[in-house]
């Protein structure tokens, strides 16, 4: 993790973001830049939060574990999403797991600013709300999609939910298929056989250590519109 305070750049995503309609006074709060590398955890299951994170770019993935160590994916975050919201009102242990799935940063402000002053302000315990309400909608959606659909439906929706919309085609390093099988809640030998299916239509190739998505709209008919996010 990067931390910056620059206050030049912490006040370009402050305007960009307009956090004016989030606080009452957005320039008076001691904001840091936080920055993660590619697979970088930037909050940890069952760790205390040290505050609010404001995603202002990249891309995180967010799960859930269970006892047994396997996790569970329950969406993917883009700008401008909120972490440690849940935490903070309810005075509880981080929940889910929050990595970074590329270059990431985050505007944060620590736990005992907001308990102190920010709890009083209408502005952001109104955001808070709509923050929350949100939340419920994506964690009930998650939850249709890994009890409901089945494994080729969860694993087009992966992909299609991960995908880069700037290329033709994706590749994926099948060396994460165990964590992949994981995430989208089935076993790694079920999930090659559906990597094989798909190869033999011709959705996707397999090559050494990857595979290469080759038809996006026939993997979108299998997904049924579903999406992690």
């Amino acid at each position: 993790m990067k931390i910056i305070e620059e206050q030049t750049i912490i006040q370009r995503y402050v305007a960009q973001y307009k956090l004016d309609q989030v606080f009452s006074h957005p320039d008076a709060l001691p904001f840091q830049l936080r920055t993660y590398e590619k697979d970088g955890v930037v909050l940890s299951e069952g760790e205390k939060l040290d505050g609010l994170y404001f995603q202002v770019k990249g891309r995180t993935r967010v799960s859930s574990s269970v006892e047994t160590g396997k996790s569970l994916l329950l969406r993917f975050c883009h700008p401008f999403a909120v972490f440690g919201d849940v935490e903070l009102l309810q005075n509880i242990v981080i929940q889910s797991q929050v990595e970074a799935t590329e270059q990431t940063s985050f505007l944060f402000i620590n736990k005992h600013k907001i308990e102190t002053e920010l709890m009083q302000d209408y502005k952001f315990l109104h955001f808070l709300l709509k923050q929350l309400s949100y939340k419920l909608q994506t964690c009930t959606t998650a939850s249709r999609v890994n009890l409901l659909t089945s494994v080729e439906e969860r694993f087009a929706s992966y992909l299609l939910t991960t995908q880069d919309d700037h290329l033709f085609g994706k590749e994926m390093f099948t060396s994460y298929i165990p964590d992949i099988a994981s995430l989208i809640g089935t076993t790694p030998r079920h999930l090659n056989r559906v990597i094989h299916k798909f190869s033999e239509m011709n959705i996707l190739k397999k090559e050494t250590k990857k595979i290469i998505v080759l038809d996006w709209s026939r993997l979108d008919e299998y997904s049924n519109g579903l999406r992690y996010e």
